[in-house]
């Protein structure tokens, strides 16, 4: 569906639409307010990884970060070159192994075919520890805009219905707080794994 070649090639044309070319500033907000410096952090799909070097800049080292494309490791790699070679993750999320405490969500959910999304929100609850948290952001154009090429929307209603099956918790609410070249677009949503 949307390989590796495909997403090399964006990189490669740096068209990249999505991309801010900083950390969102819902995503800041929320990291900001984080005090456990050891939580093991996942940042799937991540292309440029401005969260991630956020993260790193603000002390959170035990941080991976996963992309089917080599080339926005690379970058990454270049920006934050103390970074352990382990933390940057070529793979398929889908066949990704580990446990999380927390996995931020930022613009992967769009990416993917919306065909994916019920095995997304299962894969995402078996990568969190119990008591893990998923947060992140998710657009909210109605979904048959794109209809061939991410990125790909929804509604908070959908959304809500996709993943109250696999979490004990969900929270979907306006982001007050958006970028302005999404404002008005998104939802802020926190899944909650049970502690059992």
């Amino acid at each position: 569906m949307f390989d590796q070649q495909f997403w090399d090639s964006y990189y490669r044309e740096r068209n990249l639409p999505w991309d801010m070319g900083e950390v969102s500033p819902p995503l800041k907000a929320y990291i900001d307010q984080l005090t456990d410096k050891q939580k093991k952090i996942l940042i799937p799909g991540a292309g440029n990884g401005h969260e991630a070097e956020y993260l790193w800049q603000q002390g959170f080292h035990n941080i991976y970060v996963l992309d089917i494309s080599p080339l926005p490791l690379k970058n990454l790699r270049e920006r934050i070159p103390d970074m352990p070679d382990e933390q940057l993750i070529r793979g398929d999320f889908f066949r990704h192994k580990g446990k999380y405490d927390l996995i931020l969500e930022q613009t992967f959910f769009c990416a993917l075919h919306p065909s994916l999304r019920q095995r997304y929100a299962a894969r995402m609850r078996e990568l969190l520890s119990p008591g893990g948290k998923l947060c992140g952001l998710l657009f909210t154009f109605p979904l048959d805009i794109n209809q061939d090429k991410p990125p790909f929307g929804g509604s908070p209603e959908e959304y809500d219905a996709l993943f109250s099956p696999y979490f004990s918790e969900v929270r979907i609410s306006l982001c007050y707080n958006s970028h302005p070249a999404r404002k008005g677009n998104e939802v802020f949503f926190q899944l909650g794994k049970p502690v059992r």
